[in-house]
């Protein structure tokens, strides 16, 4: 058997290292590359968990219009819209009707509070009894500011909101229009 000096036993445990330490460093490099960045967090039962990290966004956004002030519409419908917002809150009261009824006869756009129980009955009545007439909007996006929105509902209320400079309010504020079927917008000139 052959015997080594401790200095050449040195050289080879030190070049043995080194290789180990370049082959283990080359293969995380090769392994970030295969792998997309993961962010790690623990799920509601406790388990961990992970998620690829996004680091680019689609390139078309989804944009909304702005809403648009129509100077043929009555002003006191804007300001319907303010008071609607003044008073509306972070979530859902299931009021939305009495909430927006309120701020109508605030603004001084209708003279009298409606008698109408449903939400999905709002346009009819502001179209007989208070001089609204209904657009031809078909979007949300597209109503003018101060216009009500009225939404229908197979089994249920229905809903009603105001267009807002910001999006749409009723007993509260929302970015987003409601999922319900669209039945109206509504304004008076």
């Amino acid at each position: 058997m052959r015997r080594t000096s401790p200095l050449a036993r040195f050289f080879l445990i030190v070049a043995g290292c080194s290789l180990v330490g370049v082959t283990a460093s080359q293969a995380q490099v090769l392994a970030a590359a295969k792998a997309k960045a993961k962010f790690l967090f623990k799920s509601a039962d406790g388990k961990t968990d992970s998620a690829e990290i996004i680091t680019k966004y689609a390139p078309s956004k989804i944009v909304h219009p702005f809403p648009k002030t129509d100077s043929s519409i009555d002003p006191k419908l804007s300001r319907a819209a303010t008071i609607a917002e003044d008073r509306a809150h972070a979530h859902s009261r299931e009021q939305c009707w009495h909430y927006v009824k309120e701020a109508l006869v605030a603004s001084g756009i209708i003279s009298s509070y409606p008698k109408s129980v449903y939400a999905k009955e709002a346009g009819r009545e502001l179209v007989s009894n208070y001089g609204f007439k209904k657009l031809a909007v078909h979007d949300p996006f597209q109503a003018p500011v101060g216009a009500v929105l009225v939404y229908g509902a197979s089994r249920g209320a229905g809903h009603v909101e105001i267009r807002t400079k910001d999006g749409f309010v009723s007993d509260f504020r929302s970015k987003i229009p409601s999922r319900r079927p669209l039945l109206g917008v509504y304004a008076k000139s």
